[in-house]
This record gives structure tokens, C-alpha cells and sequence, in this order.
């Protein structure tokens, strides 16, 4: 999969690079938000929004973040073969962590 498919080896890096943030971000408790940027992939860039709850708690946060990726759509090889059958899209839910630094 990485060597042929994701060619991890040519393409070492992905990346969410965030652009806007839509709803209210909570200074303590749940918040429920979209986030909205450009998720590099395979070495191409690609319009994304995401989902995302987050909980904080003093200067720690922790959250969740749902978002598809049409990896075929993107022009990353279909694994499929005649034994192996794959969706184009990958539905991927990232856990997340850290902590809150104000600015001096």
C-alpha cells in the first residue's frame, strides 16, 4: 500500500493547512465547528472541510475531526484488484490533543 499506492517513499507528507474556522469556539467546554482548508496529499493540495468537536479543559483541549477523501477523484491508484474490492473514498476520523499557549 505505501510503496505502490500512497508512494510514501516519493510523497512523505500530509498536510491540513486550515483556512477558516465556521461556528464558536467555547473558552471552556464543547464546541462544535467546521474547519475548512486545503489537505495536501500525494503531493497535490485539495479543497477540504472537516467536522470537528473539541472539549476544553483549563489549558488542555482534545477533539475529534471527521472528513472524506476521494482518493481516487485526487488521482491516487485504486488498490482494487480481482480479489480486492475498495470505495473511492476513505472516510477518515482523526483524535486529537494539546494544549492552549497565550501569546506573549
Amino acid at each position: 500500500m505505501h510503496r505502490e499506492i500512497l508512494e510514501t517513499e516519493k510523497y512523505p507528507e500530509v498536510v491540513f493547512r486550515l483556512a477558516q474556522v465556521d461556528g464558536k469556539v467555547e473558552p471552556s467546554g464543547p464546541s462544535d465547528v467546521k474547519l475548512s482548508g486545503v489537505f495536501t496529499i500525494h503531493g497535490a493540495g485539495h479543497n477540504l472541510t472537516a467536522l470537528a468537536h473539541a472539549e476544553l479543559t483549563g489549558d488542555h483541549w482534545t477533539g475529534t475531526a471527521k472528513f472524506e477523501v476521494p482518493y481516487v477523484q485526487w488521482g491516487i491508484k485504486d488498490p482494487s484488484n480481482f480479489l480486492l474490492k475498495v470505495k473511492p473514498v476513505v472516510n477518515v476520523e482523526l483524535e486529537m490533543s494539546g494544549d492552549v499557549k497565550s501569546e506573549k
